[in-house]
């Protein structure tokens, strides 16, 4: 589909889903290295709702065991960050002395990833690291170290493959940029 509408919007293709898997496929191989001799099984941090997609497709394809936990976050309201993160679900597991894989959708600001990782290491996580599946260094402004980049996008609202607009769209398997 060229163009979808959300709602009130318009949105037309961005991303396929065979570049998705591609850009996915190398951020595994670079996890599946990085871990490969972990004396013990990292714990992959889904953020919620927006990760479940991209966290799926991480472990069919990570080499080695790993924990899963989520936590719901929320800095959007409609097409708008809000500037304020807030903790709308907690933590559904421990990582207190665990190596942490945060997985993100996206990283734009860079607001929702600090608190998340600060947040973390005061719960005793061991070590924390951040993968996301689209990052947008136009607007992202922390001196926090993303760790894993699936693809770099320009700052423009997109929908898909766990991302949405007003919840719909998670479910679309490419990524929908607004159109303006």
């Amino acid at each position: 589909m060229e163009k979808i509408q959300l709602h009130d919007k318009v949105f037309r293709h961005f991303i396929s889903n065979e570049e998705l898997e591609k850009a996915i496929d190398q951020v595994a191989a670079r996890i599946n290295e990085d871990y490969a001799d972990s004396p013990t099984p990292p714990v992959f941090l889904c953020v919620l709702n927006g990760a479940i997609m991209f966290t799926a497709a991480m472990m069919k394809r990570v080499n080695f065991p790993a924990k899963v936990v989520s936590i719901k976050m929320s800095s959007y309201t409609g097409t708008k960050s809000t500037g304020t993160v807030l903790n709308v679900m907690g933590l559904t597991g421990s990582v207190k002395g665990e190596r942490v894989i945060i997985f993100e959708d996206v990283v734009d600001t860079g607001n929702t990833i600090v608190a998340l990782k600060e947040m973390l290491l005061d719960k005793g996580a061991a070590d924390v690291r951040i993968c996301t599946m689209l990052f947008k260094p136009d607007v992202y402004s922390k001196d926090e170290k993303i760790d894993y980049v699936g693809k770099s996008i320009p700052n423009d609202f997109i929908v898909g493959y766990g991302l949405d607009y007003d919840e719909l769209g998670r479910n679309l398997k490419d990524i929908y940029v607004l159109d303006k």
